[in-house]
């Protein structure tokens, strides 16, 4: 072989983890108990700019002017005019405040504004489809483009023919092509012909949207969406989440203002820093969920808001009063008032709606004191007239005694890797009789302590760790949801997410726990099996399952520990299947845009006698599927 060549082995092995642990895990064929069908899923609020700039198609930021403060962030004059917003040419009582752009006289050319979106704006090889409401007195063309900053080069552009009147307020809407921009530097460009203009003219509401996810009118983009699907989860709980709750009574989410046409939707100033447009409404939660074939968990304000104050007893009323009314119009046929409100707003059939969860969170701002008695009103009165509604409480504490029957609970996780590793069994022996749903959980902190501001290996193997505690329980433990679902990369008020992204569509980011999650949720069993193994848990963690439909077998393991786990699993009467495994280079490893180093890998493996030899890499997650 030769001394260098020898030399050069001997070193490639060394490299190599030494696998001073070993496993054996012997799967049960009978027996066990059934899985939750609905065990993974999401959880939705606009943080982090994940609605608004992130998951909804709209690509204009500001284009409506709502939330406390009214201001011109985003816009930019083209040309010599000046921009303000105005306040006399109202487009609706929802949107009261408009973009005016008074041009001097004398002035020639094409002038207007430029709008630079979310810190840019994704430029696609895509048809665009673009809605405005102008009013003043103008006759010619209104020109849409697509620009890059850099550059100047126009991607796209529109010019459309407007005949505008003074005192009244005109729609139009058109479509164009752009081809790709090489990044997400761009703007929105709208021009006038500054001849043909008297003073002043008026625009609000400018909307610009891709090619959307199911080609919805007002819909997703379909990059984030397409993202989400692949995960393959079961439920998504709207619309918070901290967002749902307002820091006032007055600015707490109001389903009502987030339905029918955009431009009556007056918005409101969000709980994360900034304004929602609530253009992603309570209809866009439900499509999103029809076509992602998800179980909708519909939030309801249940007289907590994060400023403090608790509204209780009889001044409750109105609130549960609106409570069933948003309930009837979700799930009303035509011949309801709700029901037939949701018709005119394009969708005839009802939804179905089977969880109900009242508040969030209401542990917070002294909300525990009345929980009990705000709970109970809500649940009796839903179950009094939606019997079949599963009803969720927002807390483990301060619950009415004795618990309602068939309630579930909603609790919290936003740990260190370790305490999430310390709660694997938490489930083992609880109380079957209600029914628990994990609402949010994710690692957040290192175990040092230090904030993490992207999801690390270790946090995602810690939560794989918990994910298999849970998943053993799932005839208790009914869903669970990481949170939160995504972040702008350029205004993030929590971290990490499973999904980041900026206005370049190459810096769409999957992080470690989003790995994790779609590993869990895409090889989920019907029925999880008894396992007997030759050792205990720890540093390897698993669960088995089998699909009683599909008829495959699948063991999903964790490796929560610096050194390789040779394992032998053995499941009689199969023979052969997949390992999908996702391990990095380092326990500190992250996804960043462009540069994945932690991603899963599958490949086939086949048994002898029903029995498969696998190895867990250091900090590993892997799933073993056979049949």
């Amino acid at each position: 072989m030769g001394f260098t060549k020898a030399f050069k082995l001997l070193m490639g092995l060394a490299a190599l983890p030494t696998l001073v642990h070993s496993l054996g895990l012997t799967v049960s064929t009978t027996g066990g108990n059934a899985s939750s069908p609905l065990l993974y899923g999401f959880m939705f609020e606009d943080i982090n700019h994940s609605g608004d700039g992130g998951i909804h198609g709209q690509l204009l930021r500001n284009n409506g002017f709502q939330g406390t403060t009214a201001d011109l962030t985003a816009y930019a004059a083209v040309g010599s005019v000046t921009l303000a917003v105005d306040t006399a040419h109202p487009l609706s009582s929802a949107l009261p405040k408009v973009l005016r752009i008074d041009v001097p006289s004398g002035t020639t050319g094409q002038v207007g504004f430029s709008n630079a979106g979310y810190w840019g704006i994704p430029v696609k090889k895509d048809t665009y489809a673009c809605y405005f409401w102008v009013e003043g007195a103008y006759t010619g063309d209104v020109t849409v483009k697509l620009q890059s900053v850099a550059t100047g080069t126009v991607f796209g552009s529109k010019a459309v023919a407007v005949t505008s009147v003074a005192g009244t307020w005109k729609y139009y809407e058109t479509t164009f092509t752009a081809s790709a921009a090489p990044d997400g530097d761009n703007v929105f460009v709208a021009t006038v012909d500054a001849a043909k203009v008297s003073g002043s003219i008026y625009f609000n509401l400018f909307q610009l949207f891709p090619v959307t996810y199911h080609q919805r009118y007002n819909g997703l983009k379909p990059d984030i969406a397409g993202a989400l699907e692949n995960v393959k989860g079961s439920f998504l709980r709207f619309p918070g989440g901290n967002n749902l709750e307002g820091a006032t009574l007055a600015r707490r989410w109001k389903w009502n203002e987030t339905i029918g046409p955009v431009h009556t939707r007056p918005g409101r100033q969000g709980d994360w820093t900034y304004a929602n447009t609530d253009a992603l409404g309570l209809l866009e939660y439900l499509y999103w969920c029809e076509d992602m074939k998800l179980v909708p968990v519909l939030g309801v304000w249940a007289g907590l808001t994060l400023g403090g104050g608790v509204t209780t007893g009889t001044a409750l009323t109105p609130y549960i009063d609106d409570v069933l009314k948003e309930i009837e119009y979700i799930t009303g046929s035509t011949s309801t008032t709700y029901g037939a409100l949701r018709a005119s707003h394009g969708r005839t059939e009802p939804f179905a709606l089977t969880h109900v969860e009242i508040g969030n969170e209401d542990f917070l701002q002294g909300g525990l004191a009345s929980y009990a008695a705000r709970f109970t009103a809500f649940h009796d009165a839903i179950k009094a007239k939606y019997p079949d509604i599963i009803i969720i409480a927002s807390t483990d504490q301060g619950l009415p005694s004795p618990k309602p029957a068939g309630m579930w609970i909603d609790i919290h996780y936003y740990l260190r890797p370790d305490q999430f590793v310390a709660l694997f069994n938490t489930y083992d022996n609880y109380d079957r009789n209600y029914g628990i749903f994990v609402g949010e959980y994710a690692s957040t902190k290192s175990n040092t302590g230090a904030t993490n501001w992207w999801a690390t290996l270790i946090g995602a193997v810690s939560e794989a760790v918990f994910m298999i505690g849970m998943e053993r329980n799932s005839d208790v433990v009914k869903m669970a949801a990481y949170a939160p679902l995504m972040q702008h990369f350029n205004s993030t008020q929590w971290a990490p997410d499973l999904i980041g992204y900026t206005s370049d569509p190459s810096f769409l980011t999957l992080s470690t726990s989003y790995y994790v999650q779609q590993m869990f949720s895409v090889n989920r069993g019907t029925t999880i099996l008894p396992v007997t193994s030759d050792t205990g848990f720890g540093p390897a963690y698993w669960v088995a399952s089998k699909n009683d439909n599909t008829g495959i077998y699948y063991v999903k393991l964790a490796n929560y520990g610096a050194t390789a786990v040779s394992t032998t699993i053995t499941i009689p009467g199969t023979t052969s299947g997949s390992v999908t495994t996702l391990t990095g280079p380092a326990s500190d490893s992250i996804n960043l845009p462009k540069n994945a180093l932690v991603v899963p890998v599958t490949t086939a493996i086949t048994g002898s006698a029903g029995q498969f030899t696998i190895s867990l890499p250091a900090w590993s997650v892997v799933v073993v599927a056979v049949k």
